[in-house]
């Protein structure tokens, strides 16, 4: 049996366990919330949810009854997961993908719009399996290549023009891995994630909506180059901040050698850039805080929604 069919088989499973199970978890999770940090679950529940009127979704909104997959296997998964602790009437909006647009009514979304009003996005922790990996880094930054790396799709303008100019430089080893393989000089073979953290800077660039590489390379010992986020997701990219958690790069690129030389000579600034990046991926690593926010984030949903509290 493949790893992948039986992930699958785990947490279908999982889904189809008795009502009192789910009854037990939130009491343990109610548990928890009496010790952790409140100022941490408060902040970041306001972040997430930052509709605070009460709000009416109408009657064809999905009922969490008859919620049934029907495509995104993994943000079905993530999101009924959590549906379970509440009463199978109770209704709500959603959208899976990578949509980033403005809702009408307040709807569970993965990724949501920097810089403009996005109080009907409600940000929920999805597509998970694919977004929220971390590294064990073993080397130091000194320990790396001077190069900045990067390998991905570059079906978008951004990304395209990215590997059309640099795919050849010689400070970077950067190349699409598009699928079909194109028949240009930049489309190059796929890199582990292990072989990229040979290299001193990684490069994060936005696809449909985040970059999916982004937690990863800031969890490791590796410098983040990117442009400034025009998105976020559960990882709150909106918080992040240039020059603290990250390099920001012009749109034009112009100024990419020289923060590439710059930081490779100004090695104690790169490793204070990643070890504030370090703790920004620190408050994501506590797996009883990551459910319990996200069972709070459907919680507040619904009461807002004039429906009822989660069943204790």
């Amino acid at each position: 049996m493949s790893f992948k069919l039986f992930y699958y088989i785990k947490r279908f499973t999982y889904n189809g366990l008795p009502d009192f199970f789910f009854a037990r978890n939130v009491k343990r999770l109610k548990e928890y919330e009496r010790n952790c940090d409140a100022e941490e679950l408060a902040s970041r529940l306001a972040y997430y949810v930052k509709t605070v009127a009460p709000f009416e979704l109408p009657h064809t909104a999905q009922k969490i009854g008859e919620f049934k997959r029907t495509k995104g296997t993994d943000y079905y998964l993530d999101l009924k997961d959590f549906l379970n602790h509440f009463p199978k009437d109770f209704i709500f909006l959603y959208h899976f993908g990578d949509d980033t647009s403005i809702k009408a009514l307040p709807t569970l979304i993965k990724a949501r719009s920097l810089g403009v009003s996005n109080e009907n996005s409600i940000l929920f922790k999805l597509n998970k399996k694919r977004h929220f990996h971390w590294v064990n880094d073993l080397k130091s930054f000194g320990e790396k290549q001077d190069k900045l790396v990067w390998r991905g799709g570059a079906y978008k303008k951004l990304r395209r023009g990215f590997v059309e100019r640099f795919y050849n430089h010689p400070q970077c080893d950067v190349g699409q891995t598009n699928s079909p393989e194109e028949q240009v000089p930049w489309q190059k073979p796929f890199m582990s994630i292990e072989n990229q953290l040979d290299y001193k800077f990684i490069f994060c660039p936005e696809g449909n909506d985040v970059a999916t590489n982004l937690k990863w390379v800031m969890s490791s010992n590796s410098l983040c180059f990117m442009l400034k986020p025009t998105c976020e997701t559960w990882f709150m990219e909106g918080l992040l901040e240039p020059g603290v958690h990250y390099v920001e790069i012009a749109n034009d690129y112009k100024d990419l050698e020289g923060k590439i030389a710059y930081y490779t000579t100004h090695v104690s600034e790169a490793e204070h850039i990643i070890d504030n990046a370090h703790r920004h991926v620190s408050r994501f690593l506590d797996k009883n805080l990551e459910d319990l926010l996200c069972l709070k984030v459907l919680e507040l949903y619904f009461e807002r929604s004039g429906q009822c509290l989660v069943k204790h």
